[in-house]
């Protein structure tokens, strides 16, 4: 099985780390670098800063726990995005953009590929992991804007990243789809 991780910031690093128990290959898909800011939300350690956030995540989980990875240091675009996601069992959008969202997901649907999203709000006060078939992606008040910088988020990071995995290991191990709404003091299925 392979399980591809689009974005491997706040979410998808936090995901993808405690993904790390599944018998599949973790792909990461990320063309940033990670910055020593990155260090307080981020699953990173700080010999990983300058490095490509996907290479980076992908030495950390073999060196650390011997997981099978691959990594693209690369931006998802229309021209790749049908080679990096063609093999993939499963794709995981943490991206935080709503372009790269409408990309990905316009590409599972061509291509009959499952696809979970996992989502902050903004503003921080809430989270989303929604199945592809239910989930729109909302306008960026200002592209590219940040959503994660300096840690301030971070319970709620921890919070949507446990709650995507559990997603990811639901579907893996039963084929079971659930979207889960996620906040500060309650983690609330939405669907399932």
């Amino acid at each position: 099985m392979r399980i591809v991780f689009c974005g491997v910031g706040a979410i998808g690093s936090t995901a993808a780390v405690l993904c790390r128990n599944l018998e599949a290959t973790l792909v990461f898909i990320d063309f940033d670098r990670v910055e020593s800011k990155n260090l307080r939300a981020q699953a990173f350690v700080k010999p990983s800063v300058g490095k490509n956030k996907a290479e980076a995540l992908k030495l950390q989980l073999l060196n650390l726990y011997g997981v099978k990875a691959e990594a693209f240091g690369v931006r998802m675009t229309r021209d790749n995005v049908a080679a990096l996601g063609a093999s993939a069992d499963l794709l995981v959008d943490c991206f935080d953009n709503q372009e790269s969202r409408l990309l990905l997901s316009a590409f599972a649907r061509a291509a009959g590929k499952p696809l979970v999203h996992g989502a902050l709000a903004a503003d921080g006060t809430f989270g989303l992991v929604r199945w592809d078939e239910r989930f729109v992606p909302d306008a960026e008040d200002t592209p590219g804007q940040a959503t994660c910088e300096g840690g301030e988020h971070l319970p709620l990071i921890g919070q949507l990243g446990a709650t995507l995995a559990r997603t990811v290991q639901d579907f893996v191990k039963h084929g079971v789809r659930r979207d889960t709404l996620v906040g500060l003091v309650a983690v609330t299925p939405t669907v399932s």
